[in-house]
């Protein structure tokens, strides 16, 4: 793979994950937190979100071997939730924000590429990537386990105590989440493939482009 392509997929790629990130925090201190701000996250320098393993060695690993789809994350911005003006709307805000971030990247992509198309190739290229990338990152983040931001919707709609209940399974979201990644190649020794996380990002993708009307 030569740097073009490398940069090709990086570029957008770091660019909607720093662009998640800073509409946290960017958002959290709307609702009245201040802790992104303080800790300097509430910015859209990349370097203070890129995390070693979810930024840079994931995804290079995927480009690698030539998977399907690209994944990656950043560092999770700090909020806290006691600091907002109305809890549980705010943190609905705050959760929300990153995913229609990256869906507001996606149409301002489309709408470029729908201009520029077919020249220049490369950059033609690098915004079919930051539209897939940003679509992608919008539906995973929206599943419902914590700690993804649609799991932190869920916590906030859900009445007392069962959102106590669901915070507090927290500690388990990733490993439930890496099972789930997991489940179609474990499941393919038995004949069948269960691949609930990839059923709904491909179709939440799906849905999302025919909203947006993306044509590839």
């Amino acid at each position: 793979m030569t740097l073009t392509e490398i940069l090709i997929v990086a570029i957008p790629l770091i660019i909607a994950i720093t662009f998640h990130e800073a509409a946290h925090g960017f958002v959290a201190y709307i609702c009245g937190d201040k802790t992104a701000k303080r800790m300097g996250r509430m910015t859209l320098n990349p370097l203070k979100h890129v995390d070693l393993i979810g930024t840079v060695l994931i995804p290079a690993t995927l480009v690698f071997l030539k998977a399907p789809f690209l994944f990656g994350y950043a560092k999770p911005v700090p909020i806290n939730p006691t600091q907002f003006f109305h809890y549980r709307s705010n943190l609905i805000f705050v959760a929300a924000a990153g995913p229609i971030m990256n869906i507001i990247l996606a149409m301002l992509s489309w709408s470029i590429y729908i201009f520029i198309y077919p020249d220049p190739p490369y950059l033609v290229a690098a915004l079919m990537y930051s539209i897939q990338v940003n679509l992608v990152l919008a539906v995973f983040n929206m599943i419902p386990l914590l700690p993804l931001d649609g799991g932190r919707v869920l916590s906030a709609v859900l009445p007392s105590p069962y959102d106590r209940k669901f915070m507090k399974l927290e500690r388990l979201g990733m490993f439930i989440i890496l099972a789930l990644l997991a489940l179609p190649s474990l499941t393919e020794n038995f004949g069948v493939r269960v691949n609930p996380i990839g059923w709904f990002i491909y179709n939440g993708v799906q849905w999302l482009k025919n909203i947006l009307g993306v044509t590839f």
